[in-house]
């Protein structure tokens, strides 16, 4: 048997033959259910494979799902084995929690199949329209919310051969846009345009288990592939853990908000999602980003700072990435701040930059997208300042201060003080840049922010427009003249996904 040298070299040298970050991942591990959330009388691993069982012992009142936890899906494609034994099955896509119904019931699109071959490649509307388009059928939703057949994919009971009875099936979905296209073994069996307002833009994943008679479905070899999105930038928030208590380094809340505000006041143009508590368990996490906006405790536990690898390529290929607050500070050199350096354009450097709480005034902004309807503010925060920034990068301060001199009393230490910010400020009397831009060579651009110490400032109308100006902008996307629109938060608002309850 002859091998390809590529072949030969992944099986002497595995380390040196990586996957492509940007192909197809495994999203089932082969071994357990972890990142999948099912109710435990139904689910479980048999021989290596996920297997949904009913039995007249142990029967299902209604349909029941195995909800995949890594993320929610917008643009993709998606390849599942699966076996049915009886009954009738799907993988439900972009979907939703069905209102009043356990944890374990949602609705949405789903990819249909069953044991006798009669819908199995259908695309199904599970609590949300119905039948959609049969095997064999092209067909169009419009404003109406019903479909209408607009062609044809072949002859129904020809796209039946393709699959096999009692053995396993390869389906292959792919969702781009408002377009779904099911495929199994290779056979195209069924199209979907859906142009009504009510379209699924993104949602969850899960597999289903029906209610019915007893019956038995497995699914092997998951992978996922996410693609660009064509019509909408993409942001993706990562999210640190908690960290100070209530009201501070709120980095989940803090992120859902802006990504909340985005969404709402930019949704034609961007669409944000979030990942909380670290780096993402989700494989295909960043392939479609534009923009990553990473907000998280800093230092040597930064969440980026195992990662970098991971995230090179995408820095390369001109995706913008934005960091807040802690998130600026990462270890000096090839630990974090050489990349920093590239990225973003600069960083928090112990010894060198600082971390004092106190009141800054910004009375005056360039003429950049980024500070696009910003008027004179001033906000008490643990405003770093004294960045190390790259030289000769192409930097524009948005927010400068005079921090006074008390920012210093502290003794000299790895974030408290140094000769350098003591002549900087003490000596040359210097303004602080503390939320800066860059456009780098590779196309992309970076975004610094050292505010957001305390999570009640984004009801500063100005300090929260700086930010999401800043995401916008980064994420290629015009900023609106007059900067991005949104509401002042109320205080329910501020206290909506905050890790630590309001003190009483």
């Amino acid at each position: 048997m002859k091998h390809s040298l590529l072949t030969l070299l992944a099986l002497v040298f595995p380390l040196l033959v990586q996957a492509d970050p940007l192909d197809f991942q495994p999203i089932y591990d082969g071994k357990s259910l972890n990142n999948w959330d099912g109710d435990p009388k139904f689910w479980k691993i048999e021989d290596g494979v996920i297997t949904g069982q009913t039995t007249a012992e142990n029967p299902t009142k209604g349909n029941t799902f195995l909800i995949w936890k890594g993320g929610e899906l917008d643009d993709f494609e998606l390849q599942v084995d699966f076996k049915i034994e009886s009954g009738n099955s799907g993988i439900q896509i972009r979907s939703f929690p069905l209102k009043g119904a356990d944890q374990w019931r949602i609705g949405g699109y789903q990819s249909d199949f069953d044991y006798e071959n009669k819908w199995t490649g259908l695309i199904y509307g599970e609590q949300y329209r119905g039948l959609l388009s049969k095997p064999g059928e092209k067909s169009t939703i419009g404003d109406n919310g019903k479909p209408t057949v607009t062609g044809k994919t072949g002859d129904r009971a020809e796209l039946a051969k393709a699959i096999k009875k009692d053995d396993w099936n390869t389906y292959h979905i792919v969702a781009k846009g408002n377009h779904i296209k099911h495929s199994i073994n290779g056979v195209l069996q069924a199209e979907l345009t859906d142009e009504d307002d009510a379209a699924l833009r993104s949602g969850l994943l899960a597999l289903q288990l029906h209610a019915g008679p007893p019956m038995k479905v497995q699914f092997r070899n998951i992978l996922l592939k996410r693609l660009k999105m064509e019509d909408k930038k993409k942001v993706v928030f990562l999210a640190g853990r908690p960290s100070h208590g209530h009201a501070a380094h709120e980095h989940r809340a803090g992120c859902m908000l802006l990504a909340r505000l985005l969404n709402e006041n930019l949704g034609d143009k961007i669409h944000a999602v979030t990942y909380h508590y670290g780096w993402p368990s989700d494989p295909t996490a960043l392939q479609n980003a534009d923009s990553i906006i990473i907000f998280c405790d800093g230092g040597g536990g930064h969440l980026a700072k195992p990662h970098l690898h991971e995230i090179e390529p995408y820095m390369k290929a001109g995706v913008g990435l934005g960091c807040i607050h802690y998130g600026v500070e990462i270890p000096k050199g090839e630990q974090g701040g050489e990349h920093f350096l590239r990225w973003i354009g600069g960083y928090f450097e112990t010894h060198w930059s600082v971390n004092p709480h106190w009141t800054a005034e910004f009375t005056s902004f360039p003429d950049h997208p980024v500070a696009s309807g910003l008027q004179p503010f001033k906000a008490l925060d643990e405003w770093y300042y004294h960045m190390r920034f790259a030289e000769d990068a192409k930097i524009t301060s948005i927010l400068k201060a005079h921090p006074p001199k008390e920012t210093l009393r502290r003794k000299d230490g790895g974030h408290s003080g140094n000769p350098h910010v003591r002549a900087a400020i003490l000596d040359r009397k210097e303004e602080q840049t503390v939320c800066w831009v860059i456009d780098r060579p590779d196309g992309g651009r970076g975004f610094g922010f050292t505010g957001a110490h305390f999570h009640n400032n984004w009801a500063n109308d100005n300090f929260r427009k700086t930010v999401l100006n800043g995401i916008t902008w980064i994420s290629h996307v015009e900023v609106p003249e007059g900067g991005v629109p949104s509401a002042t938060p109320n205080e329910e608002e501020l206290l909506e996904n905050q890790d630590y309850p309001k003190k009483k």
